[in-house]
């Protein structure tokens, strides 16, 4: 009877690791296909300057990738949106977009390279 005991929980244990590893992946590939790929771009509206779109290609030509901004600048869900006043002042995009790094948000002739009419 002591033996039977035994095995009916170390089968149970197996099934909870194969559970809880069939959570993480499914969470993992979830969390992936929310994401803007490195050939894929996302738009946002953008206000009366026109929309915004963000070429994952084109930064990740220039050496980004996704965990540069994800988590460290952007969380991973849905906020409020993105104003210019923040990236002016380096939070969201301007933390990169600040004239030192790359081209500055602050500088009218640089509108067009994100704002889309």
């Amino acid at each position: 009877m002591l033996v039977h005991g035994r095995i009916g929980k170390e089968v149970r244990e197996v099934r909870l690791i194969g559970l809880v590893l069939g959570l993480v992946v499914t969470v993992a590939l979830i969390g992936n296909a929310f994401a803007v790929s490195s050939g894929k771009t996302v738009e946002y509206s953008g206000g009366s300057a026109g929309k915004v779109v963000f070429d994952g290609k084109a930064h990740a030509e220039k050496g980004s990738k996704c965990g540069d901004c994800h988590t460290k600048i952007y969380p991973m869900k849905k906020g409020e949106g993105i104003k210019m006043a923040d990236m002016n002042a380096g939070k969201s995009c301007g933390a990169c977009h600040n004239g030192e790094k790359v081209f500055k948000t602050s500088d009218p002739a640089n509108c067009n390279k994100c704002h889309k009419k």
